[in-house]
């Protein structure tokens, strides 16, 4: 818990907004950060060319690494402290680990039954066959050396996370309270998206009103995304969870309902998907249970009160 229980109460109210101001304009500068980092490399090319993907890769890896000293000069500058190390606190520790692997994992794919499900009718492979390409090395290969499979899998829900989830949740939740963060620290996570909106502008791939509509449909997407990963990351107290969940869900994409509606098995579908969000909210707290990953979880002693989010 934090630091002499009291001690952190007292301290967060005698800062007062202060504290909020200085936790808003850490996560956006930190945000603007990541996002710039982006635009660092003049190219005419567009945005999944290998070569811009490669130079991507290097700023965002160099921007994210640097993430932790936000929150450490957060820590400098507001005074909190807390007993759990800065490790801890980012969501990077060892109790807890497997399950925080599993479980999580394990609950968004019970909300994407239905498209799992669909997608096991249409495709051509038998389960052993999915096995033996999942098991033969040349496979993994080939998916690390394509630059936009490593970018939207490994590089984007890894550097996201631990932006916008891990550094962003500890210097909110002791202003906003557990509550609050889950749903004030997507917004960073939204707009950071409209960075899109140039490029699509930049080389005219659709209508001005079209692309208008994308960006308030994916902020709209990566918001509820955010706000579902920041509740994963503050029961668990781990980063892993949240980074899984985040490259399953770059692979499933965005439900394709409209497909399901004229698929020929198509009740058998959407059967699948009200069950899978029918159990998804069942599960949502059992699965997520702080208890099974370290009670309480180090992000949980920043907050200045007690949360039901935080308890078991």
């Amino acid at each position: 818990m934090a630091e002499e229980g009291g001690g952190l109460t007292g301290r967060l109210e005698a800062a007062g907004g202060g504290l909020c101001w200085l936790s808003v304009l850490s996560c956006l500068l930190l945000a603007c950060s990541y996002v710039g980092s982006l635009y660092v490399w003049r190219s005419d090319l567009p945005r999944d060319h290998p070569a811009v993907i490669k130079r991507r890769f290097t700023s965002v890896l160099i921007v994210s690494g640097l993430s932790p000293l936000f929150v450490c000069c957060w820590r400098e500058f507001t005074a909190v402290r807390t007993a759990a190390p800065l490790f801890s606190l980012l969501g990077i520790r060892l109790e807890g680990f497997i399950p925080a692997i599993v479980l999580p994992l394990l609950l968004t794919m019970v909300l994407f039954l239905g498209p799992l499900m669909q997608l096991a009718m249409d495709c051509p492979w038998s389960l052993m066959d999915g096995i033996g390409v999942a098991l033969d090395p040349c496979f993994w290969t080939l998916c690390f050396s394509d630059m936009r499979w490593l970018r939207n899998q490994v590089v984007a829900p890894l550097t996201e996370e631990l932006v916008f989830r891990a550094c962003m949740l500890p210097m909110l939740v002791p202003c906003a309270g557990p509550l609050t963060a889950i749903f004030t620290c997507p917004l960073f996570f939204g707009v950071a998206h409209f960075h899109h909106v140039i490029e699509l502008l930049r080389f005219r791939q659709a209508t001005l009103s079209g692309i208008l509509l994308s960006a308030v449909f994916q902020f709209s997407y990566t918001a509820v995304f955010g706000a579902y990963t920041a509740f994963i990351f503050i029961r668990t107290g781990h980063l892993i969870g949240p980074v899984l969940c985040h490259s399953f869900c770059n692979y499933m994409g965005f439900p394709a309902i409209s497909s399901a509606l004229e698929h020929p098995r198509r009740l058998i579908i959407l059967s699948s998907y009200l069950l899978g969000v029918v159990l998804f909210f069942l599960l949502l707290f059992p699965l997520t249970d702080p208890s099974f990953y370290g009670f309480p979880t180090p992000v949980c002693s920043l907050a200045s009160s007690s949360s039901s989010l935080c308890s078991s």
